[in-house]
């Protein structure tokens, strides 16, 4: 079920009142019962992936911790390969299989391998796949490592895997992080319940307010890209990045919010990642779990910076590469991906010593500006339809001679209303980014918001972007 749908509203309320209405050992039963319920209202036979998911690395991460010398490592291997390759079938097989049919084209053969889709045209991506397989593999990874004890109670360690708040799209959590709270008897803690509401509320006014709104102009601009001109595409892709941030952020917050109101802790998935005065600076605030999980279970094993300079620069690159893949089977991914690296290997080739004028004032705005300007362009190739797509965009933006007036799929007033929208969310972030309402107030802020939400929402259930990956 969508977050930004009525269900879901009648179901989370109803989840958090059981949660603190029944005995406190009866409650990971609740809480496993309705993630699985959860899940299935997308698409239930997938709940079946998920269960080979955990069970094989319930049972990994009990072997591995019992094993000693090589065996410890092959069954680590195990694991791994059996999460990638549920990943690699759903995800990837048809990617792969359309690129080697294009090389046999090459090599002058015509001999095409049957795609995936074409023998069974029911399968689809399952929803959130990209995310629980990192978070098991991360469980297995860091009970090898020694970093987390095996988790002995089955139910326990799969609600760890399908914890319904960040189940379909994060943020990516560790082990250590999580566990441990299934096992903590949550005491009803009304400071926890207001700030999860308010969590949900800013979450929901990101995506339905904000977002959704702003996907009215870049679904137009980026579906027909030949009939747009330049003024038109840069306005589109200025909105895109307030779009996907409001849209990913925002399901963050209310995922965060949701487990919050029972008293639980997820990571922190976005710090006002638009406030970046470097690219390197960005990947700290943005996607914070997927990025981190990259930097300690690819990152650092490859060498990370303790290599030398070239290898420094590899690493990075497979990193960013690897992430463009994670985000999406096609080649414009890899090229958003690989425009980062190259985006980081450049700052790593130009490092200059520490200036603390820089931190500060005029240049740290400029530096800012320039980030944004990076960002932006790099969001081109994640969004078009395709690379084709992402060339016309950027050659229309870079063509002054075809700025002539924008026409967009709103009017004036809406178009102003957007860019208010965009400015009271970058003002909130900047100065006002942990803000929960004051207790006297928080009712009638909670309720005002929530209006908003309903009077200015565009209201479609229109899915939340990650949900794709």
């Amino acid at each position: 079920m969508l977050f930004n749908s009525l269900h879901f509203l009648v179901f989370f309320t109803l989840v958090t009142t059981l949660y603190y209405s029944i005995q406190a050992k009866f409650r990971w039963i609740l809480l496993l019962v309705s993630s699985a319920y959860f899940y299935a209202s997308f698409i239930p036979v997938y709940l079946l992936i998920l269960s080979v998911i955990i069970l094989t690395d319930y049972f990994a991460g009990l072997w591995i911790e019992k094993a000693v010398g090589r065996k410890r490592r092959y069954l680590l291997i195990i694991s791994l390969v059996v999460n990638i390759s549920f990943l690699a079938f759903f995800k990837y097989f048809d990617f792969i299989n359309a690129n080697i049919s294009a090389l046999l084209g090459v090599a002058g053969t015509n001999h095409r391998i049957p795609a995936l889709k074409d023998y069974f045209p029911m399968i689809a991506l399952p929803i959130g796949l990209s995310f629980h397989t990192f978070q098991s593999m991360s469980y297995t990874i860091e009970v090898y490592r020694g970093n987390q004890r095996a988790e002995r109670h089955f139910g326990i360690y799969a609600l760890y895997v399908l914890f319904y708040p960040q189940l379909v799209a994060g943020p990516i959590e560790r082990p250590q992080n999580v566990i441990w709270q299934f096992h903590k008897n949550m005491e009803y803690c009304p400071e926890n319940l207001k700030a999860g509401l308010w969590m949900i509320i800013w979450g929901m006014f990101k995506k339905v307010v904000i977002a959704d709104r702003l996907a009215l102009v870049t679904d137009d601009a980026f579906g027909a890209v030949a009939d747009q001109n330049g003024s038109t595409l840069l306005i589109a892709v200025f909105f895109y990045c307030f779009q996907i941030y409001c849209d990913f952020s925002g399901y963050s917050d209310i995922a965060l919010g949701t487990a919050r109101a029972m008293g639980f802790k997820l990571m922190t998935n976005f710090e006002s990642p638009y406030f970046s005065a470097s690219v390197s600076e960005f990947w700290k605030r943005w996607h914070i779990s997927l990025s981190t999980w990259f930097r300690d279970y690819v990152y650092i094993p490859l060498g990370g910076n303790r290599k030398s300079k070239i290898r420094v620069y590899f690493n990075l690159m497979v990193v960013f590469l690897l992430s463009g893949l994670w985000h999406g089977a096609d080649w414009k991914f890899v090229i958003w991906g690989g425009i980062h690296g190259v985006y980081l290997i450049l700052a790593q080739v130009f490092k200059s010593r520490p200036n603390p004028q820089a931190e500060k004032g005029i240049i740290k705005i400029l530096n800012i500006g320039w980030t944004f300007v990076l960002v932006a362009f790099a969001w081109i190739f994640f969004r078009a339809v395709n690379i084709s797509d992402a060339f016309v965009i950027i050659g229309k933006i870079l063509t002054l001679a075809d700025y002539s007036a924008p026409a967009l799929a709103i009017n004036n007033a809406e178009l102003i209303f957007c860019l208010v929208l965009i400015f009271l969310l970058m003002y909130k972030d900047y100065y006002f980014p942990d803000y929960v309402p004051p207790k006297r107030r928080f009712w009638i802020s909670a309720f005002a918001f929530s209006f908003l939400c309903y009077l200015f929402g565009v209201f479609t259930s229109n899915q939340f972007i990650y949900f794709q990956f």
